[in-house]
Order: structure tokens, then C-alpha cells, then sequence
């Protein structure tokens, strides 16, 4: 069985729903776009110490916690996985390169 990033989209869209007594998702869905985005730093700066100075299983479990942080940055901001997968696949249309340079003119 594979768990998908649309899997946990769902997951953190009905916990977000929840009583922020009994949820982590509920309560930093209801503390605002601010605290999210903030504990999403947090996770984005131990993703890249894991991933420059500490084991494959550290680097794992620290982009497990930052994916699940941006999931909830997406839900508070109303943009889902879809959405962020629609935009990808535009930008395999061209090379990153000549993608990056077009959004500067």
C-alpha cells in the first residue's frame, strides 16, 4: 500500500477540522498562516542540516516533518497538492533553465 501526498492533503484537511485540544494540525491550522509558516522554517533549516550532516534516516524523518508542515501552510492557504502538481507539470515543458530565465522578464 502506498501512502501519496494527496493521502496526507486529506488527512491534514480532517484534522485540521478537529478540536485543537486533541489535534497538532487543528491547533496550528487555528494559530494562523504566521505560526505555520514559521514552524515550516523550522523544518525546511532541519531538512538541510539532516541532509548535510546526519544520516539517510535523519534526512527521511525530517522531510517526512516538512512535507507534512507545508501540507498544512497549503490547507491554511487554500492551495492543494493538485494545484502545486498542475504548476510542475507546466514548467517540465520547458527545460528548468530556460523556466527560470522566462519568469525573470
Amino acid at each position: 500500500m502506498s501512502f501519496t501526498l494527496q493521502d496526507l492533503e486529506a488527512r491534514v484537511a480532517l484534522r485540521a477540522k478537529a478540536d485543537p485540544k486533541d489535534s497538532w494540525t487543528a491547533k496550528l491550522a487555528n494559530r494562523g498562516m504566521e505560526q505555520a509558516t514559521k514552524k515550516l522554517g523550522e523544518e525546511a533549516v532541519e531538512t538541510v542540516i539532516a541532509a548535510l550532516a546526519q544520516s539517510k534516516k535523519a534526512t527521511r524523518d525530517e522531510t517526512a516533518d516538512l512535507l507534512y508542515h507545508l501540507l498544512v501552510v497549503l490547507h491554511i492557504k487554500g492551495v492543494s497538492v493538485e494545484d502545486v502538481m498542475a504548476e510542475l507539470q507546466k514548467r517540465t515543458a520547458s527545460s528548468g533553465l530556460s523556466e527560470k530565465a522566462a519568469r525573470k522578464k
